[in-house]
């Protein structure tokens, strides 16, 4: 089934793009979540027509994006956790972790834009925060120990 797409889709393409996809793919993920429009003349028109302001929000959106890249340009953040033998966490530090710590700073972002696997060692790791298409921040997370007490030995 042909269909044009009406905003990115990963590994599929951009906006705009004429594809060919299989039938079920398009008429139960693609059209409902108004990602796509089957390719049929009168829709290539409809398309046409929204492209421009399509344009003027995205340049929009792309701006927003890289003036909150720049906010958060060379953020590290340092989490404390217990940890066990071999350096392995009691838990994990997640994105839901990350975009907390960036709230208390004053950054909001949501958890889903940020790229992070569970993290469930010590060390320094590198998140990126994908705040559009063409706009993707690292920040360093550092996961550190907890200091261990002093027993008295009784």
């Amino acid at each position: 089934m042909k269909v044009i797409l009406n905003d990115h889709v990963e590994h599929l393409g951009d906006r705009g793009a004429t594809i060919d996809v299989k039938p079920g793919f398009a008429r139960n993920f693609l059209i409902p979540k108004g990602l796509a429009y089957r390719a049929t003349p009168a829709n290539l028109a409809r398309f046409k027509e929204q492209t421009k302001r399509w344009e003027q929000t995205e340049a929009k959106n792309k701006g927003e994006a890289e003036h909150i890249a720049g906010q958060l340009t060379g953020i590290e953040l340092t989490f404390v956790r217990r940890s066990g033998e071999g350096d392995a966490l009691y838990g994990s530090v997640t994105s839901t972790d990350v975009a907390e710590a960036l709230a208390e700073r004053g950054l909001t972002v949501d958890r889903r834009k940020i790229e992070l696997e569970h993290i469930k060692r010590l060390g320094t790791y590198t998140a990126a925060i994908k705040l559009h298409r063409d706009v993707r921040v690292p920040i360093t997370v550092h996961v550190q120990p907890e200091a261990k007490e002093q027993g008295s030995g009784a």
